[in-house]
């Protein structure tokens, strides 16, 4: 096979790879983009002097596809490791809506007591249809996005008669959300643990929840490895922030318990968070990748 061939074809298929194994951070290096484009520069300088060796007008034909499809293909992998941004996770609250830069808006589904963690994220883009990222892998033109399960935490709040109290999350991303993301770390006993916070304001009451798996939970009750079931355990303050006395509870499975004058549940739910990757334009790639391997099958039959 000539150089222009093969460094074509190498250059095509490099950009797959991209698109394939998106969000490696070698894409980004600089070494990785110089090689990339050089390799084109050497598939456009040998194509031309194969050009002009031709012996009929197809093979030129061919010859003009194949260094074409090469820089197309090279210069949208070129493009996407020096300029589009590091890989991001969103991570949104029920209803919320996210916008990303060049990309367009993620909408988060809503929850409910019912169903506190179903439904899909959707792509909103300007002069496309919503695009729901159901599957873990999507196409967004120069991006993919990945929806990325994580565990959140449902909350109940009631008074001791049993009416439901409404809970707040002044520092959260949504004001009126039941849900609680997860977000910060804390290490109890040299875990890490996640935790948050929300708040009971009819109650005058700050609670902090730290979540455990179903194994940590079962260490936390000394060895109780029939609970198999994550756990939430609750440390209630007063409106002040300072803890009461015996505020301290674990509702394990979705279990009420009655700590610092409220009644507590805590469900542990899966929600979607969404990693969106920068890729080469699939479109581009698609093409280049297309005239490089028209233009190889070409020649070959030609005989060149």
């Amino acid at each position: 096979m000539n150089l222009f061939c093969t460094a074509a074809l190498t250059v095509a298929a490099a950009v797959v790879v991209e698109i394939a194994l998106a969000g490696q951070p070698v894409y980004h290096a600089g070494w990785y983009n110089v090689v990339l484009v050089a390799l084109v520069v050497v598939a456009i300088v040998a194509a031309r002097r194969q050009f002009f060796r031709a012996s009929c007008v197809r093979a030129r034909f061919a010859i003009v596809a194949i260094a074409a499809g090469a820089a197309i293909a090279g210069l949208a992998g070129a493009a996407s490791g020096l300029f589009a941004p590091d890989s991001q996770t969103f991570v949104g609250a029920p209803g919320q809506r996210i916008s990303v830069e060049e990309l367009g808006v993620l909408a988060f589904p809503l929850a409910s007591t019912d169903a506190p963690a179903s439904g899909s994220v959707t792509l909103e883009r300007a002069l496309h249809a919503p695009m729901e990222l159901r599957q873990r892998r999507s196409d967004a033109g120069n991006f993919i996005l990945r929806t990325i399960p994580r565990s959140v935490v449902y909350v109940e709040a009631r008074d001791l008669r049993g009416s439901r109290l409404t809970i707040t999350q002044p520092a959260g991303s949504a004001f009126l959300s039941p849900v609680l993301l997860m977000e910060h770390r804390q290490t109890i006993a040299g875990v890490d643990l996640p935790y948050d916070s929300f708040n009971v304001p009819a109650a005058r009451r700050i609670v902090k929840a730290v979540m455990f798996t179903p194994g940590q939970a079962a260490m936390l009750l000394h060895g109780a490895s029939k609970i198999a079931e994550a756990a939430v355990l609750f440390a209630v303050d007063d409106e002040n922030e300072r803890p009461l006395s015996n505020a301290i509870a674990l509702s394990a499975g979705g279990r009420a318990v009655r700590v610092g004058g409220l009644s507590l549940r805590a469900t542990v739910e899966s929600y979607p968070a969404v990693e969106v990757v920068a890729a080469p334009n699939t479109l581009a790639t698609a093409l280049g990748t297309a005239l490089v391997l028209g233009g190889i099958v070409g020649l070959i039959l030609l005989g060149g």
